[in-house]
């Protein structure tokens, strides 16, 4: 236990100068083998073996592709979608903003490409049509959360590595839809009750020909997702096929019908897949040699031992994991978290009858909350900074949506057929 609680401390220490992420994890690694007396070798092995796992191929194929979706122009194509059907709602443009936080999440996979794209495209007209500043960037960040539970995402695949052969990346994305839904409801129903409270304006209908246009204009991006999700669930294609073909079509689409892609931003979106690519997998490699000290010291076993006064009551230890998940989401990002936390709290999970899709949708959500929540919350700052909204001001106002996410999470948590229906219908 006391080469456990040092090799937190040290991680906490790193941290908490500042040291990013990945190196504090690796640093942390690198004295606990020094301390054990264990080769140095080993540090390399076990980083090769962390970043040879066929899966992971799918990661730097799917972040390109929401770049090129990102760079294509879909992003104001599903806007524009969204505001033609969402607009005559209470707080009709927060309406807009979620729904098209949705649509984007499910083509892109990323929550800070959400938040930055429709932020950038909706505050300045959100601002214009009267609403307030805070509004804006509470309802976008929070809405982009659900791109990391709508299929496709690359988070998913993260965990389903980390958790073993056991998991399917296809069953994971079936498992994500309506959690994502649910959550996106939620957000809704709080961001109507906020506007009506706040007196914004509902704005009107296009009519049924600009609705249909705008229709049209979106279905090409829209339907990337349906290639990934239904190529994988046919067996037509693997994950990493399926990131690949996404890729592909979005070249195409964004060459050929949108005409919105040329050399400048195509080179855009490499060198921003290249970068975001490199940090996760720089991520994935530190995690793999700091879980296997973890699991060397059996850190599991240890938690589970302490846990187990809470194992006869599922009800207790679920809601114990979710509060330690939410507090770790706080301070970490969202990749380290989830290959260090699976082999830990899956087991536990898994204990009192939590089935692992059902337990990877409640941990991508758990993080995802902690994306809009300081003192990480990268999220939340990309989505203020975009807008140029003090974080302070945003935080202000900002505890219904969390409210709405919070309670997406007990649904999730706590009604396994919200997750496991789709999986359990279409397997």
């Amino acid at each position: 236990m006391e080469m456990i609680l040092l090799l937190l401390a040290v991680l906490a220490l790193l941290l908490y100068l500042g040291v990013p992420v990945a190196v504090a994890l690796g640093l942390s690694s690198v004295c606990l083998l020094i301390v054990l007396d264990i080769p140095m070798v080993v540090a390399v092995q076990r980083i090769a073996a962390g970043l040879n796992v066929f899966a992971l191929m799918a990661i730097p194929l799917f972040v390109l592709s929401g770049e090129l979706m990102n760079q294509a122009g879909i992003a104001r194509r599903l806007l524009r979608l969204a505001d033609a059907a969402l607009a005559r709602a209470p707080g009709g443009l927060g309406q807009v903003s979620i729904l098209a936080s949705m649509l984007f999440g499910a083509v892109s996979g990323s929550a800070v490409a959400s938040a930055s794209a429709l932020g950038s495209a909706l505050g300045p007209e959100m601002r214009s049509k009267g609403y307030d500043p805070d509004y804006s960037v509470n309802v976008t960040t929070t809405a982009s959360i659900t791109g990391l539970l709508i299929p496709p995402s690359h988070n998913m695949i993260i965990y389903a590595t980390a958790a073993g052969a056991g998991v399917s990346v296809g069953d994971l994305f079936l498992g994500g839809i309506l959690p994502g839904l649910v959550t996106g409801a939620l957000l809704m129903a709080v961001a109507a009750v906020v506007a009506v409270r706040r007196g914004y304006p509902r704005g009107s209908f296009p009519g049924p020909r600009p609705f249909a246009l705008a229709f049209l204009g979106a279905l090409p991006g829209i339907f990337t997702a349906v290639i990934v999700v239904a190529g994988i669930l046919s067996g037509v294609f693997t994950p990493t096929e399926s990131a690949a073909i996404a890729c592909a079509y979005t070249l195409v689409i964004g060459i050929v019908v949108y005409r919105s892609l040329g050399a400048g931003a195509l080179g855009r979106a490499l060198t921003s897949a290249l970068r975001t690519t490199s940090m996760v997998m720089f991520v994935i490699a530190a995690a793999a040699l700091f879980g296997w000290i973890l699991a060397i010291l059996q850190a599991p076993e240890r938690l589970a031992d302490l846990m187990a006064p809470l194992m006869g009551n599922p009800l207790a230890t679920l809601l114990l994991l979710n509060l330690i998940l939410l507090l770790l989401g706080t301070f970490m990002d969202m990749a380290p978290l989830i290959l260090i936390t699976t082999p830990i709290f899956l087991p536990i999970a898994s204990a009192v009858g939590m089935d692992p899709v059902q337990f990877g949708v409640m941990l991508m959500l758990n993080l995802g909350i902690g994306l809009v929540t300081p003192p990480v919350g990268s999220v939340l700052f990309v989505g203020c900074a975009v807008q140029n909204v003090p974080v302070g001001a945003a935080l202000r106002t900002i505890w219904p949506f969390y409210g709405a996410l919070v309670a997406a999470l007990l649904v999730i948590t706590f009604v396994p057929q919200v997750t496991l229906m789709l999986p359990e219908l279409l397997r």
